[in-house]
């Protein structure tokens, strides 16, 4: 492969070039950037490319190898990070006009994390504002487009993240999921995406060091990739531990494998929500492909399943109402205040004690949850019931955001509870990705990524989009 063709390897592959010396970090760099000079303004992924101080680290970085340092995991290795995160001297818009000058002052911890594995930043992916949509497009940064089928959402909030990471803007990309941010972009353009369980990668930002209640319970930061292999290297670097975060866990990565081939639960059918030809056939695939891996798949239901996802709705608007609203209604574009709308619309307004019962609810949904866990350590469905959505489809009206929240649902309940879900590849159908979320309890991101190996090598699928 030529210096130019750099930017379609993985990052676990190019760390390896560079730390052989079959290239510098320079090279690989400048490769990315080309890519990103070349596609971007098509797909309008990246909101701000950093072509002088991503040149600038390369270069530190070959001078530090030069000089005998020891290397890093991600040692000159391009990432892109999300708008809604702080890196210092670029603004934390979140993709809000008016935040377009509140420059971070300091890294987030994942972003210093990932800084000091040596790896470096490219550029900012795009996200709606607020991040509050399942749609990447606001005022500030313009629209992202999907790599496959420019009709169709690339996800969100994630989206600029999974769109860059599809067409080669570097190998990883952060992202985070509150509700299906990372692995909704990450199903619907064709990437790899890890949602890590709540305390394992330190989340805070001193730009907005308030977090509401669902925000502390549900909302996480993890990594998008091409490969499995790829997110389970980004996960151990982004797990660093943070005093800034007081939730965080020095939980190990990984834990010892039990006797016996591992169970899974197929979950396959909403008790009333249909599902699409395209995701059925995807999840019997995957299916099929964990059983020759030696797994024992069973089609079982998780419990409260519905209740779960219509809590999550339930908790999240109504924290949004002590805030976010009246923020959103300020200064919010007119595309997030009609799916706020529609958000709200059929949203009851809780009671400080209808809240705090919601509160005691979910904590026992996740008990029973957890008890799952215990006879089906894993747990394979979709992530979305339904395929891509078109374009603005949550602006449309408060009956279509009801069936897009249902359709959403198997992102929803997970992140009621904190879980850590990963979203896999398989393949292509009619023109659009196609893929499965695997599910396990906290901290067993360790099963996800080995299922998501299995289902990947039989897969054959190549995330890259020419």
């Amino acid at each position: 492969m030529s210096h130019a063709e750099l930017w379609r390897c993985s990052a676990t592959e190019l760390a390896t070039l560079i730390a052989q010396r079959a290239c510098s970090a320079r090279e690989v760099v400048r490769s990315v950037l080309d890519r990103i000079d070349q596609t971007n303004p098509y797909v309008n992924a990246l909101t701000d490319v950093h072509h002088l101080q991503a040149l600038a680290a390369a270069d530190a970085a070959d001078a530090a190898q030069a000089q005998g340092h020891v290397l890093g995991p991600l040692h000159g290795v391009p990432v892109t990070i999300k708008v809604n995160v702080d890196t210092a001297g670029y603004a934390t818009t979140d993709g809000i006009v008016a935040q377009r000058g509140l420059i971070a002052e300091h890294d987030s911890p994942l972003v210093a994390s990932l800084r000091h594995a040596g790896a470096i930043v490219v550029g900012r992916s795009n996200t709606p504002a607020f991040s509050l949509r399942w749609f990447t497009d606001n005022d500030l940064h313009g629209r992202t487009l999907n790599p496959f089928d420019a009709r169709v959402t690339p996800g969100g909030s994630s989206g600029g993240a999974a769109a860059a990471v599809a067409m080669g803007m570097g190998p990883l990309a952060h992202g985070n999921d509150y509700g299906g941010s990372i692995r909704y972009p990450a199903w619907a353009c064709g990437v790899v995406g890890l949602r890590t369980t709540v305390g394992r990668v330190p989340s805070y930002k001193a730009s907005a060091p308030l977090r509401v209640i669902s925000n502390q319970q549900m909302s996480v930061q993890g990594p998008l990739t091409r490969t499995v292999a790829d997110a389970r290297l980004a996960l151990a670097v982004m797990a660093q531990g943070c005093a800034s975060d007081p939730q965080w866990v020095p939980a190990p990565l990984s834990f010892p494998r039990t006797a016996g081939p591992m169970r899974v639960a197929l979950f396959k059918q909403h008790p009333s929500y249909p599902i699409h030809p395209s995701v059925r056939c995807a999840l019997e695939q995957a299916a099929a492909w964990l059983s020759d891996a030696g797994c024992v798949v069973e089609e079982v239901a998780p419990p409260h399943f519905e209740e779960a996802s219509t809590l999550w709705w339930q908790l999240v608007f109504n924290d949004l109402r002590r805030g976010g609203v009246p923020a959103i209604a300020q200064l919010g574009d007119a595309s997030v205040q009609a799916a706020l709308r529609h958000y709200l619309h059929d949203c009851p307004d809780w009671s400080r004690d209808e809240y705090l019962q919601g509160l005691a609810r979910r904590f026992s949904i996740a008990r029973d949850w957890a008890q799952l866990f215990d006879t089906y350590p894993l747990l394979l469905m979709p992530n979305s019931w339904e395929i891509q959505f078109p374009i603005d489809e949550d602006t449309r009206s408060p009956e279509r955001m009801r069936s897009m929240l249902a359709a959403q649902s198997p992102l929803l309940a997970t992140a009621l509870l904190g879980l850590p879900g990963l979203s896999v590849p398989t393949g292509i159908s009619a023109g659009l990705p196609t893929g499965v979320q695997l599910v396990a309890g906290r901290f067993r991101e360790d099963l996800l990524l080995q299922a998501g190996e299995w289902i990947e090598q039989r897969a054959g699928w190549c995330s890259l989009k020419e």
